[in-house]
């Protein structure tokens, strides 16, 4: 018996996490569980390099295309989701191998999760009708002063964990940071943890902007203009945050040129890769590999998957 219940193969967008695991699946019987906020929603295909369909025919993968646009997806939830996904791989004798880079769904599938307010709707459509007037930079700079610990965890430009840092603090009056402390991990399963985090900056800002450009001639504006024509799209305001489809979304409603949108989605995707890096390094439980050195690959596949042939 393997030693492990689940590999777990964290990164930075454009590094290759989901190339590696799809080389795995050729040496070893296991299956992908996406940890994607965005590969969650139906719809958001392009903008989420969700894989196509004949790659999900040779190697099964779960938490795809698992909510409409209109419907929230917490983390609490992926963590319930995901545990039920790794029960029931392991039960067929197989692996789970769960890649993706949204590191709050790591983190808490990790550690546990808070109890924290339930969301309230009309709170959070405060908070976004102030940020139309004074900016998420701003806000940010309110979060600092009543939860100076999350402030320094959250970019001034991720609006999704300032409205959601503030919501916690609105309605219980104890900031979210403190929340956070007073988790622990819901379950005892044992995790692999494994994350690609390139030495080559240069190197991986490259491979970025040349994915969005890929991504942008295969068809991702019409994706986007797509999800902007459902009859419903103020509900799916959460999901259309996600990075590039923000951008095409305000270009679209003629804020700005395509050409500019195209750079401030490369901009934000390579902003994200940086925030995705530092919560890998922030935590020392990650082994990290260098997702450019073929070597350094191989010995990660050879690695993985005598775990996986130890849990059948």
């Amino acid at each position: 018996m393997s030693e492990f219940d689940a590999i777990l193969l964290a990164g930075p967008t454009a590094s290759g996490k989901s190339d590696l695991a799809l080389a795995l699946a050729e040496r070893a019987p296991i299956e992908i569980v996406s940890v994607d906020s965005s590969q969650v929603y139906r719809g958001f295909d392009m903008g989420s390099a969700k894989p196509d369909a004949s790659t999900r025919a040779r190697v099964p993968h779960h938490l795809i295309d698992i909510r409409d646009p209109s419907e929230p997806y917490s983390a609490g939830e992926f963590v319930a989701d995901a545990i039920a996904a790794i029960h029931d791989i392991r039960s067929r004798g197989r692996m789970p191998v769960l890649v993706g880079g949204t590191m709050l769904y790591f983190n808490a599938l990790v550690n546990g999760i808070a109890a924290l307010p339930v969301a309230d709707p009309l709170v959070r459509q405060r908070i976004d009708e102030r940020a139309r007037v004074i900016g998420w930079p701003a806000l940010h700079a309110e979060l600092a002063r009543v939860d100076p610990e999350a402030a320094l965890r959250i970019h001034p430009n991720d609006p999704q964990r300032i409205q959601r840092a503030l919501e916690v603090f609105e309605l219980s009056g104890r900031p979210i940071s403190a929340w956070q402390r007073d988790t622990s991990p819901a379950q005892s399963l044992r995790f692999r943890r494994d994350a690609l985090v390139p030495t080559d900056r240069v190197r991986l800002h490259e491979r970025i902007e040349q994915r969005f450009l890929k991504m942008m001639s295969d068809g991702f504006l019409g994706e986007v203009e797509n999800l902007r024509s459902r009859p419903d799209i103020e509900s799916c305001k959460t999901a259309m945050r996600a990075v590039g489809y923000r951008q095409l979304s305000a270009h679209l409603a003629g804020e700005y040129g395509l050409d500019e949108a195209i750079r401030r989605g490369i901009a934000a995707s390579r902003q994200l890769a940086k925030r995705q890096m530092t919560w890998i390094r922030s935590d020392a439980g990650w082994r990290i590999w260098e997702p450019f050195d073929p070597a350094a690959c191989e010995r990660w596949v050879v690695q993985a998957a005598f775990v996986c042939q130890t849990a059948e």
